[in-house]
């Protein structure tokens, strides 16, 4: 059904207005001066005849076949209309009218019920609470936005259609045309994941932009764009990310987790280009619009000012880039044919005098060179600048090149006209020259990850009913925090080793377990209430004889009982000492959107301090687990260093799939830690020193 909200046959306006100003007038009036071919029938019960058009006191007097209806009615008389719809056989609607969700308790209610009856009817909704929709291959334009983009290659989708409107009129002024342009609105019934699969089958779609302010369903969200950003770039801005993630949390993942890193690691696995800015998500638009995908990192700088050569070389060395190494015949060809004065290695430096003829022989043999996978063109208005049949050349060369090539023609005035040129030539210029790194490292980002293998997930044989039974006893004793000794059983049960441990009630048990266990031992505190124990003096380590434990048993519960009186103290625990290994974290905390979300970094006490953790949804293989091992700041630490032996990373990052597996076969585990787990030298694997687990 979703094909008819794109090229239906007959589109009906429920609110058509004849008052100039009024949003039912305005898209009544969009849709038939912009092209549209179909059958238009506007309803309104106070006219005969609207913009020429006769008009319809109710859909009932509609004799044809009606693919889709626009309502721009009063939110109170919405639900009526979706009535006379489904009496019409009308299964596609869009609803513009605003008065909903975003107006409170009233409208959210009323939304709940548009829902319930487009559910009921087997319908499909767009909005309430939108600007409408732009489809350039049907010239349809059921939207109230004040232009119609001219027909392109990007298809944008967004939450805000204040934001479209905008977007248009930059892309007007750009040169850049658009496939399909979606406001979703309140995303009552279709959502993102529905638009992207539209677009993923539309041929006259090739980059896909959108604005989110949050999503549905986040796996269906991340299916989706996994599918379609291995054929098409997908560039989004995300925003209301930074109240999301203040939510309290019991265990270090999830007082580090929040929103945007759920955000982050999605679209990091499905392969979507995180614009942070406006201004990047339209400096990315127009680059994968107008240029093709490099094959590599070698980037050639060309300028006739050596300063902001030097900028851009800098920007480079500070991205995922590399300035590319000339060969010997480019070289030789530059040198024999420049002035001696000029730069031939990379930035090229043209110099000051530099005509349209120069920068157009050393464009050539510069993207004539193998070793070359891109062009940045620097140019600064100099006296002698032939500003205009520069550009001219550059947009000739860039037109019958298989390579990239973008501009930076700095300066304001003088330059006007080039960029009109360099615009219809589908050549895009940035003001300064960071801003055209930035962009032409998000295409090359884009080209590794179309590369990238698909993710190999296997499963690992487990004896699940262990986990069953401890969740059981867990629930049956009316908690939702397990213990440690707890939380170690169920992740012994997929592979963490764990040190020897035994629960002791009292003293005398104290000093037999640690008897059992042999000198020295650590002693915890054992109470389900009481997760952070290091936070109050509860774990000893380092205890050397029997007289230690004691007297460490009767400090470390009478301290939780004064403390924390609420806490439920049932003794202690002693466990085996474990040394020379380095301490990491794993957890998990559920994002209620994207569902389990993983931490990795380095552990121990200073976990919250450094925040050196990197995150991604569950599930995960093990190339991804290998990808967050590598992605934080400290990693040369577990490689070793100054003589250490590197930590077995290979272990670890076993134990990181294991971890994923493990959440994600329970989806009532709501946060993990497992912190520190010790990560021994090249061989020796890991070990689970502590854990804490909440379930719902």
């Amino acid at each position: 059904m979703i094909e008819h909200f794109f090229s239906p046959n007959a589109v009906a306006i429920i609110g058509a207005s004849r008052e100039e100003g009024k949003v039912g007038h305005d898209v009544l009036k969009n849709l038939i001066t912009c092209g549209y071919e179909g059958k238009v029938y506007p309803v309104n019960p106070k006219a005969d005849n609207i913009l020429g058009i006769k008009t319809y006191p109710s859909l009932r007097e509609i004799k044809g076949i009606i693919d889709l209806a626009v309502i721009v009615v009063p939110a109170p008389h919405v639900l009526a209309m979706v009535d006379e719809c489904y009496a019409q056989g009308i299964d596609s609607i869009i609803v513009i009218s605003a008065g909903f969700k975003e107006s409170g308790i009233e409208g959210a209610a009323r939304e709940r019920e548009l829902l319930q009856k487009i559910r009921q009817y087997s319908m499909r909704m767009l909005g309430p609470n939108c600007l409408g929709l732009i489809d350039t291959k049907s010239a349809l334009n059921v939207s109230f936005a004040a232009d119609m983009p001219a027909p392109g290659n990007i298809a944008f989708i967004s939450q805000s259609g204040a934001l479209c409107t905008s977007v248009l009129d930059w892309a007007m002024h750009e040169c850049i045309g658009f496939s399909k342009f979606i406001s979703m609105g309140n995303k009552t019934d279709i959502n993102e994941a529905d638009l992207i699969q539209v677009v993923e089958n539309d041929d006259q779609t090739k980059v896909v932009l959108g604005y989110l302010e949050g999503v549905n369903n986040g796996t269906a969200f991340m299916d989706a764009a996994r599918k379609i950003t291995r054929e098409k770039p997908m560039i989004l801005v995300k925003s209301g990310g930074t109240v999301a993630g203040a939510k309290a949390a019991s265990s270090h993942t999830g007082t580090l987790a929040g929103a945007e890193n759920a955000f982050d690691a999605a679209f990091k696995q499905s392969g979507i280009l995180r614009a942070r800015t406006i201004e990047e998500l339209f400096d990315y638009a127009r680059i994968f619009s107008q240029q093709p995908l490099p094959k590599g990192p070698r980037i050639a700088i060309i300028t006739n000012a050596g300063g902001p050569g030097i900028i851009a070389a800098d920007a480079v060395e500070r991205s995922t880039l590399k300035m590319a190494t000339f060969s010997k015949d480019t070289l030789d060809i530059l040198r024999s044919s420049l002035p001696a004065m000029a730069n031939v290695y990379n930035p090229v430096d043209v110099l000051g005098d530099a005509k349209a003829d120069r920068y157009q022989f050393v464009v050539e043999k510069v993207l004539e060179d193998p070793h070359v996978d891109m062009v940045l063109i620097i140019l600064t208005p100099q006296a002698m600048t032939e500003i205009e049949k520069t550009a001219e050349a550059i947009g000739e060369i860039a037109n019958r090149t298989s390579k990239p090539v973008v501009t930076s023609f700095m300066g304001g005035k003088r330059i006007g006209a080039s960029l009109k040129v360099m615009c219809q030539r589908k050549v895009p210029n940035y003001s300064f020259p960071e801003r055209a790194i930035s962009a032409v490292e998000a295409m090359y980002k884009y080209t590794l990850w179309r590369e990238k293998p698909i993710p190999e997930i296997k499963k690992i044989p487990v004896q699940r009913e262990e986990v069953v039974s401890v969740f059981k006893k867990v629930r049956q004793a009316g908690r939702q925090s397990l213990g440690e000794d707890e939380a170690k059983e169920v992740i012994s049960v997929y592979g963490f080793r764990i040190p020897k441990s035994i629960f002791a009630a009292s003293e005398a048990e104290a000093a037999q377990a640690a008897g059992e266990i042999g000198y020295p031992v650590v002693a915890k505190i054992s109470s389900p209430d009481i997760l952070h124990k290091s936070d109050f003096g509860g774990v000893v380590v380092g205890i050397k004889n029997d007289a230690e434990i004691r007297r460490f048993f009767c400090e470390i519960t009478q301290k939780a009982r004064r403390l924390v009186p609420t806490a439920e103290v049932r003794g202690i625990l002693v466990q085996q000492m474990i040394t020379g290994g380095k301490e990491v974290i794993l957890g998990m905390s559920r994002d209620p959107q994207f569902g389990p979300l993983l931490m990795f970094g380095l552990g121990g006490i200073y976990i919250e301090v450094l925040r050196d953790v990197t995150f991604r949804i569950a599930p995960i293989g093990l190339h991804e687990a290998e990808e967050m091992v590598h992605e934080i700041r400290s990693l040369p630490l577990l490689k070793g260093v100054r003589g250490e032996r590197p930590a077995d990373i290979r272990a670890l990052t076993d134990h990181i799939v294991r971890l994923s597996q493990l959440v994600t076969d329970f989806p009532e585990i709501m946060e993990m830690d497992i912190n520190p787990l010790m990560v021994f030298p090249n061989g020796d694997g890991t070990m689970a020193i502590d854990a804490r687990i909440t379930i719902s």
